[in-house]
């Protein structure tokens, strides 16, 4: 029975839960409550229906966010709900664990990535590592090698991006508020073919491989208010 001491010496008072599956939203619920004495726990299935939630005055020990929301692509989530609640260490919880996904959610903030198909045990383990102050990556996360980092001053990412055409430039800032090709093309009023070619225009132009680096790099540089 250590182990069960182990797990209780955590007591979480409160968590916001960010998944849009009912199911694995009410088991991640019950293990915080069971697991770690939490009581005030809040949950949203959209970043819109989450953001509402901190708008009223909530402010949780801790907030788990699922990566693949209704309303939210790539990083966006992220991002907001970090720039709406800077301090709250903010859990990510995914389906999808690849070197680039887990190594971008760390890289923006992230108090730690967690697979959904982690163990019950394995789950309380990286809990109280967060909780200790420790970033939780999953087993076999590989840090990417020290290959020649391209410059990412202001100067130059402002430069790389005033270079960009004028529907570029509003691509990459729709590309920011997290929103899919499909919507890109309905408000630029373009075929998503184009809005395709786009991206991949500016994503080689910036020298990124894809939107989620794209949208981490504005964030990075807090230029986004260039791209009005």
């Amino acid at each position: 029975m250590p182990q069960a001491s182990s797990v209780h010496s955590v007591s979480i008072k409160s968590a916001l839960v960010i998944d849009d599956h009912p199911l694995y939203c009410d088991a991640l619920v019950a293990t915080m409550e069971s697991a770690f004495n939490t009581r005030r726990i809040r949950t949203a299935t959209s970043l819109a229906e989450a953001l509402q939630q901190l708008r009223m005055r909530f402010s949780p020990d801790l907030i788990m966010l699922d990566l693949n929301l209704p309303d939210a692509s790539g990083l966006s989530g992220f991002l907001k709900i970090k720039e709406r609640m800077p301090d709250i260490p903010v859990i990510v919880i995914s389906a999808i664990t690849s070197n680039d996904i887990v190594q971008s959610v760390i890289a923006a903030g992230a108090a730690g990535f967690i697979p959904k198909d982690i163990g019950r045990q394995s789950f309380h383990e990286a809990m109280q590592e967060i909780w200790h102050g420790k970033t939780y990556v999953p087993p076999g996360y590989t840090m990417p090698s020290r290959a020649p980092v391209a410059d990412r001053s202001v100067e130059t990412i402002s430069r790389k991006i005033a270079h960009l055409s004028q529907q570029q430039t509003r691509i990459l800032g729709l590309i920011c508020e997290g929103m899919p090709n499909k919507l890109i093309a309905y408000e630029m009023q373009l075929a998503e073919a184009t809005v395709k070619a786009h991206i991949t225009a500016l994503l080689r132009r910036l020298g990124v491989r894809n939107r989620t680096q794209a949208a981490l790099l504005v964030r990075e540089v807090s230029i986004r208010h260039s791209l009005q």
